[in-house]
């Protein structure tokens, strides 16, 4: 089935592009694009497109999960093969992990990104 369109890339919003570009990268291992600065930031797979983009916004409050004063409308799931390990290095990168962890069997762990944002480890099933 044809779409109407391609996808191209996720935005997130923050006070900080090119500091959220670089944990992004280090997170997911894909380089930080040429030409992004401090207004808008995007790392990329390089392969068949794949892009996470992070553009500044004045005032920037970050969302509370889970609560509904500003809720996260998105996050990011990503597979590691190694929970523990994975979680020790994305704490190391700047991550902060969440006091709400609501998986029963350990199958995914929530983490704030450096501006707030929710993204989650998944184990590799």
């Amino acid at each position: 089935m044809n779409g109407i369109a391609e996808f191209r890339t996720t935005v997130l919003d923050c006070a900080h592009p090119m500091e959220l570009a670089q944990f992004y990268s280090r997170l997911l291992g894909w380089p930080v694009l040429e030409g992004s600065d401090e207004e808008w930031a995007v790392v990329t797979n390089g392969g068949p497109p794949a892009r996470v983009a992070f553009q500044a916004v004045d005032d920037y409050r970050p969302p509370v999960w889970p609560g509904a004063e500003h809720p996260q409308q998105m996050h990011i799931d990503v597979t590691v093969g190694d929970m523990d390990k994975a979680e020790a290095q994305v704490l190391e990168i700047g991550a902060t992990k969440h006091e709400h962890q609501p998986s029963e069997d350990d199958s995914f762990r929530v983490f704030l990104d450096p501006a707030g944002h929710t993204f989650c480890l998944c184990r590799d099933v």
